[in-house]
């Protein structure tokens, strides 16, 4: 009886174990079908493509998009890392390597989609010869995009860097300075509406199309599309590269259909990746 009594004891336990083995994987499998994507982006045009995507494309790909818009460039990886996010889009790979490696995070590049190319701005002067010695300018504060700044005045013969200073170049990389230029480093968010206070000011694209600048026409200066390495694109938690619905998404956002999307709203401040 004994025998018997633990005999079946131990098949209702498999058998239940069984039951919620297949319960679990049913409820896991559910989940992936209606997971939901949070992805954070910067208003534009970063949302604004996630939610031509969002619209036009996901549904027939089986993803559902919530798009959380954010105003700076800190809090997208923050709450990406904390798990806040599936993913975020609005930055460059040389400023998400410098923020792992300065905030010991381990997220991770996977999709390039579009470059918004960097450009210096006035509301004093319309050309560039015009800038006068003593000029201020006012350029991103945050590493990578403030070495992406002084390379563009490098690039239009304003100042010369140093040998070798790259992206992580800073103002002590400046060992020519022909017109005497005063930097002044700033929140990349605060830079269109510095241009008030300042006699010029290099602005990220995002940040311009936001206030209503139109890089293609009203730059001073813009950067070079040709071997650009300030692609921005698609960035998840380190290991969650090849999941399925990250793997769709980053398709869609290199889809045909969004490069034309860029192409036609955008009129040239907003290149798609090739």
């Amino acid at each position: 009886m004994k025998f018997r009594a633990i005999a079946g004891a131990v098949a209702l336990a498999l058998s239940l174990a069984a039951c919620g083995t297949s319960q679990s994987a049913t409820s896991t499998a559910a989940e992936g079908a209606d997971a939901v994507l949070k992805v954070g982006a910067s208003p534009v045009p970063h949302a604004e493509i996630l939610n031509y995507v969002k619209q036009n494309l996901a549904p027939a790909a089986g993803l559902k998009l919530e798009v959380v818009e954010f105003t700076d460039y800190v809090q997208p990886n923050v709450q990406l890392d904390e798990g806040q996010l599936t993913a975020n889009f609005f930055q460059h790979k040389p400023y998400l390597d410098d923020f792992n490696s300065s905030k010991g995070t381990e997220l991770s590049f996977v999709a390039p989609v579009h470059l918004e190319p960097l450009g210096l701005y006035s509301k004093k002067i319309t050309a560039l010869s015009a800038l006068a010695s003593g000029t201020t300018v006012a350029v991103p504060n945050d590493a990578t995009n403030l070495g992406r700044a002084l390379k563009l005045l490098a690039d239009n013969g304003l100042v010369t860097l140093k040998d070798g200073a790259g992206t992580a170049a800073t103002e002590r990389d400046v060992v020519e300075n022909p017109k005497n230029l005063q930097f002044k480093p700033l929140e990349a968010a605060q830079l269109p509406r510095s241009l008030d206070d300042v006699d010029a000011a290099v602005i990220n694209g995002n940040y311009a199309i936001e206030a209503g600048l139109k890089p293609a026409t009203q730059a001073l200066a813009l950067e070079k599309t040709e071997g650009n390495p300030y692609v921005n694109g698609l960035v998840v938690q380190a290991g969650h590269e090849k999941d399925a619905n990250i793997v769709t998404l980053g398709k869609l956002l290199q889809d045909p259909k969004v490069k034309d999307f860029i192409k036609q709203k955008y009129a040239g401040s907003v290149i798609a990746a090739e």
